[in-house]
């Protein structure tokens, strides 16, 4: 199998510590780094390799990369990925995907009129517990799912900025993780204090009902990830940090996990995820494939994001409506 060529996009903090250092364990070669602070891509061409660039359509075409990550802010991931995909070449970028659902839907349709892949760095879709979670819901028809209810929290926000915003900086994986494991929203009800704090309620296409607490008043350091997803029948999951869970059928206990050492905090590439979706990126591209987290995907967290911002505001119940790409 053939090393694949990958570019970098962006050489800031979050790809500095959870993107560089596994383009080679993912199993490919860095050839490329652009940034518009010469001294942070410089820095990491050093420590990874790759040319320095400025701009990236001229280090697209320089480089003619088998991909190229994208790492920035959410809009330029919008406004990048497609001048990638209209050069034939996939694209992975940072979540979230775009600043508006609207956005990441007309990047998804370029993706679908290009026949290029575009993806996104939604890490709960690929790390090991939640991947396990995915596996053992198929198990069970859809209308067999009765709840999914999901306590996430963070260190306080400063939400004066949308790069700032708890609720789409944050809660996005969150929000994300939710339709992966129980399939598109139909119904939304949220309350919120201010941008600190939201309860939201959801009804699922297939019946089945959701409750997310959201909050920012807690720790960085003390993580806050608990899921329960419960079955009919006495079947039910609880996962605790994206990392241990605990599965119940028929009122029995069947499996436990619980890792040696404490990963959601990253120690691990596949327990994050972070690992696992860049192979998954690579192997899509190599056998010409979609991955889990593509940008149609994407663009329903999207909706979903701005259903629950939009209750929280209004007061109102909000009807779901997905457009066809």
């Amino acid at each position: 199998m053939s090393i694949q060529k990958i570019c970098i996009v962006g050489a800031g903090n979050l790809s500095t510590k959870r993107i560089y250092p596994l383009i080679g364990q993912a199993g490919a070669q860095l050839v490329g780094v652009c940034d518009l602070d010469a001294e942070k891509a410089k820095k990491n061409a050093t420590l990874w390799g790759g040319n320095v660039y400025a701009d990236m359509e001229k280090m697209l075409d320089a480089e003619k990369p088998d991909g190229v990550i994208i790492c920035i802010s959410a809009d330029m991931h919008a406004k990048l990925a497609p001048l990638a995909m209209k050069k034939g070449i996939p694209v992975y970028t940072e979540k979230p995907p775009a600043e508006t659902s609207a956005a990441a839907l007309e990047v998804a349709r370029i993706s679908k009129k290009t026949g290029v892949l575009c993806t996104n760095a939604f890490k709960k879709r690929y790390n090991v517990a939640y991947s396990r979670a995915k596996d053992w819901l198929s198990k069970f028809p859809e209308t067999d799912r009765y709840s999914i209810s999901i306590d996430y929290a963070s260190r306080q926000y400063e939400n004066n900025s949308l790069r700032r915003l708890f609720l789409f900086d944050f809660t996005i994986h969150i929000i994300d993780l939710t339709q992966y494991l129980f399939g598109d929203a139909a119904k939304v009800f949220a309350f919120s204090k201010g941008p600190d704090a939201y309860a939201v309620s959801i009804q699922f296409a297939n019946g089945a009902v959701g409750s997310l607490n959201l909050t920012d008043g807690r720790s960085f350091a003390i993580p806050t990830e608990e899921v329960e997803l419960t079955v009919k029948g006495g079947n039910f999951m609880t996962i605790h940090n994206s990392s241990v869970y605990r599965i119940t059928e028929n009122e029995k206990p069947v499996e436990w996990r619980e890792p040696p050492t404490f990963t959601s905090a990253g120690d691990s590439g596949n327990d994050t995820g972070h690992l696992a979706e860049l192979a998954d990126f690579l192997a899509a591209i190599r056998e010409k494939r979609t991955t889990r987290s593509n940008i149609y995907e994407s663009y329903k967290s999207m909706v979903l994001y701005e259903a629950i911002k939009n209750s929280a505001e209004t007061g109102k119940v909000v009807e779901m409506k997905y457009e066809r790409i």
